[in-house]
């Protein structure tokens, strides 16, 4: 594994049977970029689960898949909108196979009123590493000193003719 820098996926997916693999593999993709090979089989396996659900069961085959790996966990949530799609009915067995592969899962509703379906896979022991925090980078081709510590007469000095700060925000 490399440096364990937070990783963020999103993917927007009209689940139809054909997609299902499809969706597999691009997560798939991305967890081996990440370098989580490890996690690549459960994680594969959860979203063919729900995904191959939601397209027997829900009327609105839209899904949003997302993926957040934080150094220890990855989780992948499935949001979707379609309200006749209940989790504790039409899910139930998807469900309980996504919680026996998983170190935790859940179902939730979100500010949108839309479904959200998580479970999380936690790196072994060997492969956690500590996040590393990103400094960051200056935006400008050279660096500036900070106002106080350099005189306003230098300040001043520098600043290009007839640049008034006041005047460009009115």
């Amino acid at each position: 594994m490399k440096s364990a820098v937070p990783c963020y996926y999103h993917l927007d997916v009209e689940v139809s049977p054909e997609r299902v693999g499809q969706v597999s593999r691009i997560l798939a993709a991305h967890l081996r970029y990440w370098d989580l090979e490890s996690l690549e089989d459960p994680v594969c396996r959860g979203a063919e689960l729900l995904l191959r659900a939601i397209d027997e069961h829900a009327t609105d085959k839209r899904t949003s898949i997302e993926m957040w790996w934080n150094g220890q966990h990855l989780i992948t949530a499935f949001g979707d909108e379609d309200p006749d799609l209940r989790p504790d009915q039409d899910l139930r067995a998807c469900l309980a196979d996504i919680a026996a592969m998983s170190d935790g899962w859940g179902c939730c509703a979100s500010e949108t009123g839309s479904k959200i379906i998580w479970f999380s896979q936690r790196a072994r022991a060997g492969e956690r590493v500590p996040l590393v925090p990103v400094a960051p980078e200056p935006t400008l081709r050279t660096d500036l000193k900070v106002p106080r510590d350099e005189p306003v007469a230098l300040l001043a000095a520098r600043a290009p003719a007839g640049a008034d700060v006041l005047e460009g925000s009115r």
